[in-house]
């Protein structure tokens, strides 16, 4: 077991696209909101209702922009219309593309890399000095659509050596049923979730954010690390 810092565990839920579940998301204490723009997601919101989620959001957690290879013209449009807080990169960019990216735009950037094996950890060294952020999210199979949202996990126990000096934030198959032991294994610091809080694939369910957001703030308690 890790460490875990005193910090309370920050929430990001990711792939919201109604007012209903942002503002169950909001009202139960999440930290990040996530706004999935790439097409092929089950959870691609169009910029209108973006907008109108990011309002909602603005000022009571931080707003991030998932996108995966977008071009400058769709960086621009996101920056412009919505102002992230956070721009997620969750394809095959480059660390130049990323640094060309955070300097161009002028916004936080968090890297998704994924994870199935030990070796994918080396991609590490490339992206840490230049993301904000490091997010660990499963390895889409081969053959896979989307980058992410596909609700498996990786072995946990792969981060236990980790020693970062850039933040991470833990993703892949989280929901209420394993988010303490994905916490207790990796001592993360931040927690992302969006397939473990949906009824259907990118249909987010109330009620399931909810017990996620409380068993996490839950496993804080049992710790003394309220919230």
């Amino acid at each position: 077991m890790k460490v875990r810092s005193i910090m309370p565990t920050l929430i990001k839920i990711c792939g919201l696209s109604t007012a209903d579940t942002m503002k169950t998301a909001l009202d139960t204490g999440a930290d990040l909101v996530g706004l999935v723009f790439f097409p092929k997601s089950p959870r691609h919101v169009f910029f209108d209702t973006a907008r109108e989620l990011a309002d909602m959001a603005r000022g009571k957690a931080e707003i991030v922009a998932l996108t995966a290879d977008a071009d400058d013209a769709l960086l621009t449009e996101i920056t412009d219309k919505i102002n992230p807080d956070w721009l997620q990169l969750h394809g095959s960019e480059t660390p130049e593309r990323m640094r060309e990216i955070r300097n161009r735009f002028a916004t936080p950037v968090m890297k998704a890399l994924g994870i199935r094996e030990h070796g994918d950890l080396d991609a590490i060294e490339r992206y840490a000095g230049i993301a904000d952020r490091i997010l660990f999210d499963s390895k889409p199979p081969k053959g896979a659509t989307v980058p992410g949202g596909s609700g498996k996990r990786f072995d946990w126990h792969l981060l236990e050596s980790l020693d970062l000096d850039t933040t991470f934030m833990l993703s892949g198959g989280l929901d209420a049923g394993n988010v303490a032991d994905a916490l207790e294994i990796t001592g993360a610091g931040a927690v992302d979730v969006s397939s473990g809080v949906e009824a259907a694939r990118g249909v987010k369910d109330p009620v399931l954010i909810r017990t996620f957001i409380e068993t996490v703030r839950t496993f804080e308690k049992e710790r003394g690390q309220a919230k």
